[in-house]
């Protein structure tokens, strides 16, 4: 099981809210208005790991190590919502989200196959650690700088704990996870040229409630999302390409191969499908 190691890994570096956000160094004169408000909206973002937590349980019935870890993973997740909120509740308690804005994010997913969500939150997890830290260089006031530095590395660490799981899927599946892996590895590193930010809480979940079946469509504002990443982090090319960078060195780890480009991962993609895994390794 990788459940016991992966909980004492992440508990030896975890982070207190009491005393590791330095809440007596706030400047008020460093908070923009617009700035508060993103704030906001990242809080409320934040708490969809809840129905996210659903999903993987109800979707992974059949494996109780992944399910345990969930445990650990929707704990951090929450308390990254949960110390958004406290930095709203202490400075500036008119934008601290109300309960019944939280939980408008909280509805159902519809099933989905579990290779591919895992590959999904693996690489959202990279994309959510470049925004945190594209985030903090933006902000100026110092607490939510630290604030954003610290669940950005929580972010890091929650895409290394998927990372095992794609390894031990690799391991017991074969060319079935690789498949799985490659094809949503291919549209998440390819977000550029969809012109949409490009992650889980951005992406339809739900055929009943289509069009409103995002997260993100669940907001007090939907449109922030883009707006936040364009005109005010500015999460450019040069950001865009870390994270591209980041996934397509993680695949070539997993697969033993090296991908310098999207249109490399795709040809390994198209090479599993056409090509049994025998006759690969015979050639």
């Amino acid at each position: 099981m990788l459940y016991p190691e992966l909980y004492k890994s992440l508990e030896a570096v975890r982070w207190n809210m009491g005393q590791d956000v330095p809440w007596a160094d706030f400047d008020g004169s460093a908070l923009s208005e617009e700035q508060a408000r993103t704030i906001k909206m990242n809080a409320i973002t934040e708490w969809s790991a809840l129905p996210a937590t659903e999903m993987f349980l109800r979707d992974n019935i059949h494996d109780s190590d992944f399910s345990a870890f969930m445990s650990v993973w929707f704990f951090e997740e929450q308390k990254h919502s949960l110390v958004l909120i406290e930095y709203l509740r202490r400075f500036r308690p008119d934008l601290a989200p109300s309960e019944a804005e939280l939980h408008a994010v909280r509805f159902r997913f519809d099933p989905a196959p579990p290779l591919e969500t895992l590959m999904l939150h693996f690489c959202g997890e990279i994309r959510l650690n470049h925004w945190y830290r594209c985030a903090s260089l933006w902000h100026t006031e110092p607490v939510i700088r630290r604030i954003y530095e610290l669940i950005s590395r929580d972010e890091a660490r929650h895409a290394g704990a998927y990372l095992q799981y794609m390894k031990r899927a690799i391991a017991q599946l074969g060319d079935e996870a690789r498949a799985a892996f490659a094809k949503i590895g291919m549209l998440m590193a390819s977000s550029s040229r969809s012109g949409k930010a490009l992650h889980p809480t951005n992406l339809h979940v739900s055929k009943d409630l289509f069009p409103h079946d995002t997260v993100q469509s669940k907001l007090p504002d939907p449109d922030w999302l883009e707006r936040w990443l364009d005109d005010q982090i500015r999460f450019d090319r040069e950001w865009e390409g870390r994270v591209v960078t980041m996934i397509l060195k993680n695949l070539s780890i997993l697969f033993d191969r090296n991908f310098e480009s999207v249109q490399e991962l795709n040809r390994y993609r198209k090479e599993l499908i056409r090509t049994p895994a025998g006759d690969r390794q015979a050639a």
